[in-house]
């Protein structure tokens, strides 16, 4: 895939997060599509912008998007455009600085490129398959780790099992904390939930590129554009400690996936 398509597709999310940024902390109208799950117009309209800038670029893609009506004609098709306007919707709505814009194209279940705008972070992370990750145009590495125990992860709170873990500032958006194990900002992120593809397609390439280590909460590989788009959890994290990090999670994981 050419690097032309990575820059194109950069700019494309570049804009989206620049609309975004221009109307955040501004007066707009937000609402819950069910409980818990918030949206905004921002969200919408910046969907609109990324669908029809990315179906410029390449036409043939399908599309599956948040804040779109899933179909299953994507299914049919061999590229798809797997997006989240505003990854991190309710930092956004309360004037917090951590949301993304995220983009991947997937290709036979794999992302082949992936990209976050956070333009409130001031931050623009890009990734091909293959050829590295970076953060505003500079290569971003995974720290190495083979330790658990003092990993840090973007967190509010820790569960009483996970107390020798070291809690670091955590965005509301998973990519961005996602991102944040590829620059070397903490070394674990993990979530044990069910969860959308829209919402880590792009920043499982960006962390894979950078080194880390990402899988499904049980240690499975990830697969994009599935019948349901959904994937049991996350894990992300330096490639020393996902084997102790996958135990951990091991009984925790074997209740939530039946919820």
């Amino acid at each position: 895939m050419a690097n032309s398509l990575l820059s194109a597709v950069s700019e494309v999310a570049r804009a989206a997060g620049a609309m975004a940024f221009a109307r955040w902390r501004g007066e707009f109208a937000s609402w819950d599509k069910v409980p818990g799950e918030i949206v905004c117009e921002i969200d919408l309209a910046a969907n609109d912008m990324l669908r029809a800038a990315l179906g410029k670029l390449d036409p043939e893609a399908g599309w599956f998007s948040e804040e779109t009506a899933d179909s299953a004609e994507r299914l049919m098709r061999s590229r798809v455009w797997v997006v989240d306007p505003i990854d991190g919707t309710r930092d956004f709505v309360r004037g917090r600085p951590g949301w993304a814009v995220s983009v991947a194209l997937v290709e036979g279940g794999r992302a082949m490129l992936g990209v976050l705008d956070a333009p409130a972070r001031g931050e623009h992370w890009a990734a091909e398959l293959g050829k590295g990750a970076t953060l505003n145009g500079v290569p971003v590495h995974t720290r190495d780790r083979t330790q658990l125990a003092g990993a840090r992860v973007p967190a509010e709170i820790l569960p009483k099992a996970d107390s020798d873990l070291t809690m670091v500032f955590r965005p509301n958006s998973i990519a961005l904390r996602m991102a944040m194990v590829a620059n070397g900002e903490a070394d674990l992120l993990a979530a044990t939930r069910w969860g959308h593809e829209w919402d880590i397609a792009a920043a499982a390439l960006i962390a894979q590129e950078a080194g880390a280590t990402v899988t499904d909460a049980r240690g499975q590989t990830l697969r994009f554009n599935s019948t349901k788009g959904e994937m049991f959890g996350v894990l992300c994290c330096a490639p020393g400690i996902h084997a102790a990090a996958v135990e951990r999670l091991r009984e925790r994981a074997a209740v939530a996936v039946l919820r």
